[in-house]
């Protein structure tokens, strides 16, 4: 699943065996229900693991204001407490694994979807409640629910006292920090925790809640309006053998109508209760996706050896990854795994190993709409070396302004075909909040342009002691073919400014977009007879991004949104070549004779007489 959160690979540490204390040797080996080489009982063995998950206490630290960040999932275990027949160690050791990477995985919940034990009975919650424990110990926020097999499924959650409840009742999880509460019948609950900067709800739902308890979730939900909520309950989908996509039950539908359809806050459900695993998508009231998953390994090998699900949330890269693994499996000798539980390692099929593409910020808009960065004057821009700065957040005119103060303003020039546009859209860390949309196009060259006057200070500026170019630029996402379309260009040849090397037909300076949308910085320097190429990736089209290039005197340097990139010249260069004549902007050419206009929008262009950190661009 790419990258572990420290940047270890995840695939090299289920390889190796993520455990080093407390192994557990598959069954097989030497006998079911025996833990280990040297005879110790499942038990015994079980105590020994709790110790040792004693010594983790807050031994890892969560980054709460990190993009990423997982929430762990933990379905029916009930196998593993049942009767005399069960084998505690699979739990253990999937709780023992959780707190040894919590800081690496960077864990902060996790959520059991119900079915601890398989016959509601006070001796298997005696037997489930010090496995649980570790998590205690550990002070490691997590939910449980009520599933069918935890208490008496003929019955709603006003069925009154049970095992179930003096075990996993609302005084379990009052001392952690991310208990909210729970119904007065003590069967439902909801936790808030925080992750990536932001607070989120879990709620987790009894096996059959009442009508009351419904009105009780949609009243947490209600006192937090601004919260994304995942919602946990033991029943909502099912999906069948080879058919992955899930489907409502009857109980499904009755969740969706109370509570899922008309709260837009709930994003995800996850259940367990049925095998095989499945997903879909559904639609809510308003029009947004809910991402409802059934997850359940129960029918597997050894109980479902305490598999786990990983839901890995990317907020960066509006992604969940999601992953299934069995740390006890992992915790085992390679050499002496057997043959079962190495199939079991980790589930790699589409049904269990994906990606949810998920942008955040436009789904959770309705409720918890993203600030809109302030705008800010043009003056404050103006640093010290500005030698042109021109903004595309008024309405189209027939000059644009160059608040530098230098006098570099831009006349308008239409090749034929449509004029740009005024645009409300805007980058959102432009300080302007607006842009023009540029509607150009080659095979005939149309469209419109701006350039500097013939007399413009700018023209002359060689920039011997460096610079730095900026713009906030989104390209067209039309499907014509804008290869190779200039954002800025020098007017003037290499031949122009006496230059005999590459092609001298060339501009002195472009930067330019070629076929396949990569950002291309090619000047003649003030030093050299050859053009230095600066190439960048391809660009998203339809995409706002902010993009920069900074010499210092003698090396450029492409930036994207502030990242440096990769194919930036190693020989040194000094300055830009100059004919003396104007500067293009939206518009490139070839000999001098413009060969096509810019397509897409540009919100902002900066042109300073030296090299600026990151921390110094518009974007900052």
């Amino acid at each position: 699943m790419g990258e572990r959160y420290d940047g270890t690979s995840r695939r090299r540490l289920l390889q190796a065996g993520a455990l080093g204390a407390g192994a557990v040797i598959a069954p097989g080996v030497l006998g079911a229900g025996s833990a280990a080489a040297s005879g110790t009982d499942a038990a015994g063995a079980s105590q020994a693991r709790e110790s040792q998950a004693g010594k983790h206490v807050a031994s890892g630290r969560i980054d709460t204001e990190h993009p990423r960040f997982t929430v762990a999932v933990v379905p029916d275990t009930q196998y593993q407490f049942d009767q005399d027949r069960g084998d505690s160690a699979p739990l253990t050791a999937s709780f023992e694994w959780l707190i040894e990477q919590r800081a690496a995985e960077n864990i902060v919940f996790v959520a059991h979807l119900g079915d601890v034990v398989e016959n509601a009975l006070a001796m298997e919650f005696a037997q489930a409640d010090p496995v649980f424990k570790i998590l205690d110990r550990a002070r490691y926020p997590y939910s449980v629910l009520a599933g069918n097999h935890d208490i008496d499924a003929s019955k709603d959650d006003t069925r009154g006292a049970s095992a179930y409840l003096n075990t996993f009742g609302p005084q379990r999880f009052r001392r952690m920090a991310t208990y909210g509460g729970s119904t007065a019948n003590g069967y439902n609950s909801y936790h808030v925790f925080r992750a990536a900067g932001r607070q989120w709800l879990l709620l987790a739902m009894d096996w059959r809640p009442s009508d009351a308890s419904f009105a009780w979730a949609r009243e947490v939900i209600a006192k937090h309006p601004r919260l994304p909520v995942i919602l946990t309950t033991h029943e909502l989908v099912n999906a069948d053998h080879g058919n992955p996509v899930a489907y409502f039950t009857d109980h499904g539908n009755r969740v969706w109508d109370q509570l899922v359809k008309d709260n837009d806050q709930i994003f995800l459900t996850l259940n367990g209760h049925f095998w095989p695993p499945g997903r879909v998508v559904r639609q809510n009231a308003a029009g947004h996706d809910v991402h409802l998953h059934l997850t359940n390994y129960q029918d597997r090998y050894y109980g479902g050896s305490g598999m786990i699900r990983l839901y890995h949330f990317e907020l960066a890269r509006n992604t969940i990854d999601v992953e299934t693994i069995a740390p006890w499996i992992m915790d085992q000798d390679p050499a002496r795994r057997s043959e079962l539980a190495e199939g079991e390692l980790e589930l790699t099929d589409d049904t269990n190993r994906f990606s949810i593409p998920i942008d955040f910020a436009e789904r959770f808009a309705g409720f918890a709409p993203v600030a809109v960065r302030a705008a800010r004057p043009a003056a404050q821009l103006v640093i010290p070396g500005t030698a042109a700065y021109w903004r595309f957040d008024g309405p189209v005119a027939d000059q644009v302004v160059d608040h530098s103060g230098k006098g570099n303003h831009l006349t308008r020039v239409q090749l034929g075909g449509d004029a740009p546009v005024a645009s409300a859209e805007f980058h959102a860390d432009q300080p302007g909040h607006a842009s023009w949309l540029f509607a150009g196009g080659k095979n005939p060259a149309r469209g419109g342009y701006l350039r500097t006057a013939d007399n413009a200070p700018l023209n002359a500026l060689t920039f011997a002691n460096g610079y730095t170019i900026e713009a906030f630029v989104k390209l067209a996402d039309d499907n014509a073919d804008h290869s190779w379309e200039g954002l800025l260009s020098r007017m003037g040849t290499g031949a122009d400014a006496g230059k005999t090397g590459s092609d001298p037909s060339e501009p002195v300076v472009n930067l330019a977009f070629s076929g396949g949308r990569q950002l291309q910085w090619a000047v003649y320097p003030l030093d050299r007879n050859d053009t230095f190429t600066n190439w960048g990736h391809e660009q998203v089209a339809g995409k706002w991004f902010h993009l920069a290039v900074v010499n210092d005197g003698r090396h450029s340097t492409l930036y994207v949104d502030s990242s440096p990139l990769l194919r930036n010249p190693a020989t040194p260069s000094n300055g830009l070549a100059t004919a003396g004549k104007p500067w293009l902007l939206a518009a490139n050419h070839y000999d001098n004779v413009i060969e096509q206009a810019f397509a897409g929008h540009i919100g902002e262009l900066r042109i300073v007489t030296r090299a600026l950190k990151p921390s110094q661009f518009l974007n900052a």
